[in-house]
């Protein structure tokens, strides 16, 4: 892959968040300013499997960024045993504003195209994205892959992401695997309920026999089909929507 990598820190409420970024290579033909993607971590962090989904992205032509999220959280609560589930240490509240931190880096570099921001995300990261999308109005598109736990607050939050859905008004693309518990079969159709009578542009994808984490290669439950299926999907509802 031809991209360029790197950490940046932001400041978020007073503190300094890390951020994963990679951006497309000149070499490759691409030009500033470029489209950008939102990553938000799976439960692992900011780890190899989300650092190559960024760099993914910006060898097809799109700076990438991953925010660690656990940014306020000790490395001794982070690497307790057991590990801590993600809903038990992060907040809604928190999360907006790391994604609006975020944004607002991207918005501000000269290198971006400030109203082509999209923002994808893997099993709570999936979660992530939609509440992104709910809450931040400079996205174009959301592609949130699993994204579980979206009836339910985390930490502080007063509302679930489901229930914020009227607030999106980008484009969404939703990958599902179809054995996942979380989310079901019968979470996508209640899901697909309210989008459509809210009017919300969507597309869902179902991929057979796929488990949650079906795109995670460092993970157990990673399915190759269901992972080359669904990322050329990802990218041209990217190209179509942040390119255009």
């Amino acid at each position: 892959m031809v991209m360029a990598s790197f950490w940046e820190k932001v400041s978020v409420d007073g503190s300094e968040m890390d951020m994963y970024a990679s951006v497309p290579s000149s070499s490759a033909g691409f030009t500033a300013p470029f489209p950008a993607v939102v990553v938000a971590q799976h439960g692992g962090g900011v780890d190899e499997f989300i650092r190559t989904i960024c760099d993914r992205l910006a060898a097809e032509g799109f700076a990438a960024v991953a925010p660690n999220l656990y940014h306020r959280i000790s490395d001794d609560v982070l690497n307790g045993d057991p590990r801590p589930r993600p809903w038990d240490v992060l907040s809604d509240p928190h999360i907006v504003a790391d994604i609006g931190a975020t944004v607002d880096w991207l918005r501000n570099h000269e290198a971006i195209r400030g109203d082509r921001i999209g923002v994808t995300g893997f099993c709570m990261g999936g979660r992530v994205a939609w509440l992104a999308a709910a809450s931040n109005p400079h996205f174009a598109a959301v592609a949130p892959y699993y994204g579980g736990n979206l009836l339910v607050t985390w930490g502080d939050g007063a509302t679930p992401p489901f229930e914020l859905a009227g607030n999106i008004n980008c484009p969404m693309l939703f990958h599902f695997g179809e054995v996942d518990e979380n989310p079901s079969q019968v979470d996508m159709r209640n899901f697909d309920e309210e989008l459509n009578r809210l009017g919300k542009e969507h597309q869902f994808y179902v991929y057979r026999e796929a488990d949650h984490a079906f795109m995670d290669f460092t993970g157990p439950r990673y399915q190759k089909e269901a992972a080359d299926r669904s990322w050329p999907r990802t990218l041209e509802f990217f190209g179509q929507h942040l390119k255009a």
